[in-house]
């Protein structure tokens, strides 16, 4: 493995627990203030917890990574398409919270939590990528 595919290697890994860790923060702020994070959705009441957190933004994380990956092997455009998809997964993620029912203070914190989490990856995983997104090995080694 060269040097700039080990560094963007460890970009990359860098995005993803940086964007995990970034969810856990809108999380906190909410359990300190008293948030009730009891959201139902689609006939389902779960308790927002830090284990439902946490786990949920690794799987998107590494979703959008492994995404990233397979664009960066087929196209020669992969950050600007990479980038369209994942603007437009964290819009839609956004329904999500708007439409489940849940206070309005819980409703905020959640979305604050999908915002965390795009604002790390996103920039993040472009950067692992590089400038000319045309690498076809620069993340995956």
């Amino acid at each position: 493995m060269t040097t700039n595919e080990t560094t963007a290697r460890r970009r990359a890994v860098l995005a993803v627990a940086g964007a995990t860790a970034a969810a856990t923060l809108p999380w906190a702020v909410a359990v300190i203030a008293g948030a009730d994070l009891e959201v139902t959705t689609a006939g389902v009441t779960m308790d927002v917890g830090l284990a439902l957190v946490l786990s949920g933004a690794l799987t998107m994380s590494l979703a959008g990574w492994g995404l990233l990956v397979w664009l960066g092997r087929r196209t020669g455009d992969a950050r600007r398409v990479w980038t369209g998809v994942a603007l437009t997964v964290l819009v839609l993620s956004l329904s999500g919270p708007l439409m489940a029912d849940a206070d309005g203070d819980a409703k905020v914190y959640l979305m604050l939590m999908h915002l965390a989490v795009g604002a790390v990856l996103i920039p993040g995983l472009r950067a692992a990528l590089g400038r000319s997104g045309a690498s076809r090995t620069s993340v995956t080694g």
